[in-house]
């Protein structure tokens, strides 16, 4: 497996591409390739790893995953009252 960084990711047409930890050539990422459920997609200097393999027109990523935790503190839900913070919910 090889790290690298999300240099950008075109929800839209479903593709980017990572730039390699330790240099390198771009790796074309395309949304079929990610490990994750639901929509599947990479945010722009996310840290992801993934399997390197040749394709047709350059280097491809195949079987991505995220490498940050999904316990993102941005994505924490705050409570929708008191009654909740009270509740510790």
């Amino acid at each position: 497996m090889v790290n690298g960084t999300v240099k950008w990711f075109n929800d839209a047409k479903g593709f980017g591409f990572i730039e390699p930890e330790g240099g390198g050539e771009d790796v074309f990422a395309h949304f079929s390739a990610i490990l994750m459920d639901g929509f599947r997609t990479l945010k722009q200097g996310a840290r992801v790893s993934f399997e390197l393999v040749d394709g047709p027109k350059g280097k491809l990523a195949q079987n991505i995953a995220p490498l940050e935790s999904r316990a993102d503190p941005a994505a924490v839900r705050a409570p929708a009252n008191d009654r909740e913070l009270a509740a510790g919910h």
